[in-house]
């Protein structure tokens, strides 16, 4: 059984996807322990108009190529798509032990959770997809998936957001100490910080059907993250 530690939510339309949350690092826990910190999950359409692509980031930031995922981690990517706020199906992702190329990872779901909320345990049954780290598995007309070293796509300029929220700033490392006299906007031109930075990224794509409970064109559904322990 896993208990939660970290979460990242996004809401989720068929025609429109609208973020909710961005998370990295938000906590000491994650700080301490970056493999457990969720940094963004996305929905967007997939290689198809049938298709759809759900990632979620993990571990950012990652200077290098050198970074595997946790063994001992359940990620989870869960969907809502009866409008209540608890998970109808899941995919759980879980990895061998290893580094790059030579860590296996192995995607189960889309398929009901054995259990809701914030305590989890692996299903036994639904689609299975394994892989190496660093490339692609499963089926492009089902359930394909990825995991491995991507540049981090999210955009913020980080120092001066600690400038102008200054008790968000991490205890230790460059970015603990003020550069600047506190802020209250950012900088023009903006500055994306992460830029140089990687992050692990779990990346599924798969039918919109697999998803939806209605063949309604206008049917939603709500998805994020977790990682447990």
């Amino acid at each position: 059984m896993f208990a939660l530690v970290a979460a990242g939510i996004v809401t989720v339309g068929i025609t429109t996807q609208r973020v909710l949350a961005s998370d990295h690092q938000d906590t000491p826990e994650v700080e301490l322990n970056p493999r457990m910190d969720i940094n963004d999950v996305y929905a967007f359409p997939g290689a198809s108009a049938d298709r759809i692509a759900l990632v979620m980031t993990t571990s950012s930031p990652i200077a290098g190529q050198s970074a595997s995922f946790d063994p001992n981690l359940l990620y989870q990517i869960k969907v809502d798509n009866t409008a209540d706020a608890v998970e109808d199906l899941v995919f759980q992702i879980t990895f061998d032990e290893g580094t790059g190329a030579n860590q296996k990872y192995t995607i189960r779901g889309p398929v009901a959770p054995g259990m809701t909320g914030t305590k989890a345990t692996l299903v036994t049954t639904g689609n299975v997809v394994t892989g190496n780290v660093g490339s692609l598995g499963g089926s492009a007309t089902g359930v394909q998936g990825f995991a491995g070293l991507r540049a981090d796509p999210f955009v913020i300029d980080l120092e001066q957001f600690f400038n102008i929220i200054p008790d968000r700033r991490p205890s230790t490392g460059p970015l603990s100490g003020p550069s600047t006299p506190t802020a209250a906007q950012f900088r023009n031109p903006g500055v994306d910080f992460v830029r140089p930075f990687n992050t692990l990224a779990i990346a599924i794509e798969l039918p919109k059907s697999q998803l939806v409970s209605s063949t309604d064109a206008s049917a939603k559904f709500g998805v994020w993250g977790t990682i447990s322990r």
